[in-house]
C-alpha cells in the first residue's frame, strides 16, 4: 500500500506547491525576476545532475530523485515563460478580426521560444538518462511537456475557464489570443487520450509482478497525469480552482501593471480590449445600484 500510497500523496503536494510557488515568483515585481531565474538555473543544473545519475539506479529512491528533478527541470521552463524571459518574436496582442490560420500562427509567434525550450527539455532528459534502467524522469517530462500542449490548444480552441488570474500583466497580450466558450472539438479527445494514459499507467504501477521501483514510478508518473486530466476538466467546469493557490496570488497588483501603470486587457467574452481589468469590472458589476462600465470597441463605446 505504501508503495502507491505515498507516492501518490508526494505527487499531488510537489504538483500544488510548486504550481503556486512559481504563481508567486512570476507575480512579484520585474526586478526580482533575474533573482528567480537565477535561482532556477541553479535548480535547473541540480537537477540535470540528479537526473544523470539517478538513471542508473532502478530503486524506490532512484524514482523519486527522477521524478522530482524532472520537475525541477519542469519549473526553470515554466517560469522562464511566466516571468517573460522565454516567449515568442510577437509581443503584440491580436489584431480584432483576425481568425483562422492567421490566428493560430500569429499566437505562435507569441510563444515559439517557449515551444521551443519545452523541446530542448526534452532532449535534454532524454541525452542525460539515454540507456538507463530509470526513465521516470523522461517519463515525467513527457507527461508535463504533452499535456501543456494539449492545454493551450484548448485555451487557443476555446474552453469556459480561462484562467487569466494565472497570467501576469506583463503577458497580458496573450489573453488577446484565448477564446472562452463551454468546449470545443478537441477537448474530448484530449479528456478521453490522457485518460487512457492515466488507466495504462496505473495498471503499469498495480500488476501483480511489479517490482517496488515499477509500482513507485508509475505511480508517480499516473497520479501526475491524473492531475493533469483535472487541470483540463478545471478549463470546463464551474469550480473555484483558482482558491487552491489564492496564497500564491496574492503578491499580485490589482488593476495596474507592475510599473503601476493601467493596462488594458482582452475580454475574452466579447473579442474587445477592456480599459479597465476584468476583476474590476466585475466588481463594480456586482455593487448595488452600480453605474455601467463603458467598454470600447472599434470607435464606439457601450456598457457592460
Amino acid at each position: 500500500m505504501a508503495e502507491h500510497a505515498l507516492p501518490a500523496l508526494y505527487t499531488v503536494f510537489v504538483w500544488w506547491f510548486a504550481t503556486g510557488l512559481i504563481l508567486l515568483l512570476d507575480g512579484l515585481r520585474p526586478e526580482t525576476f533575474r533573482w528567480s531565474m537565477g535561482g532556477a538555473t541553479a535548480l535547473l543544473a541540480a537537477a540535470c545532475w540528479g537526473l544523470a545519475s539517478s538513471a542508473a539506479d532502478s530503486s524506490p529512491t532512484g524514482a523519486y530523485v527522477a521524478f522530482t528533478c524532472a520537475l525541477a527541470a519542469w519549473g526553470w521552463v515554466e517560469l522562464s515563460f511566466l516571468t517573460g524571459w522565454l516567449t515568442g518574436p510577437r509581443k503584440a496582442p491580436l489584431e480584432p478580426g483576425i481568425g483562422g490560420w492567421p490566428r493560430f500562427f500569429a499566437a505562435l509567434g507569441a510563444v515559439l521560444w517557449h515551444e521551443l525550450a519545452i523541446l530542448a527539455g526534452v532532449a535534454l532528459v532524454a541525452a542525460l538518462t539515454w540507456g538507463g534502467p530509470n526513465q521516470i524522469g523522461t517519463g515525467t517530462f513527457l507527461v508535463l511537456a504533452a499535456m501543456r500542449l494539449s492545454a493551450k490548444l484548448n485555451v487557443f480552441l476555446g474552453v469556459r475557464n480561462l484562467a487569466e488570474s494565472f497570467l501576469p500583466d506583463h503577458l497580458s497580450h496573450l489573453r488577446s489570443f484565448f477564446r472562452r466558450r463551454r468546449a470545443n472539438a478537441l477537448f474530448p479527445f484530449s479528456v478521453a487520450g490522457s485518460t487512457i494514459a492515466c488507466a495504462l499507467l496505473f495498471g503499469e504501477a498495480l500488476t501483480p509482478d511489479a517490482d517496488a521501483f515499477r509500482a513507485v514510478g508509475f505511480t508517480l508518473l499516473g497520479t501526475l497525469m491524473a492531475l493533469a486530466v483535472l487541470e483540463h476538466w478545471f478549463m470546463v467546469l464551474p469550480l473555484p480552482f483558482e482558491a487552491l493557490w489564492r496564497w500564491a496570488l496574492r503578491v499580485r497588483p490589482r488593476g495596474a501593471s507592475p510599473s503601476g501603470r493601467k493596462m488594458a486587457r482582452f475580454d475574452a467574452d466579447h473579442g474587445t480590449v477592456a480599459p479597465f481589468p476584468v476583476s474590476f469590472r466585475m466588481r463594480v458589476a456586482a455593487s448595488p445600484g452600480a453605474a455601467a462600465v463603458p467598454r470600447t470597441t472599434l470607435g464606439r463605446s457601450e456598457a457592460t
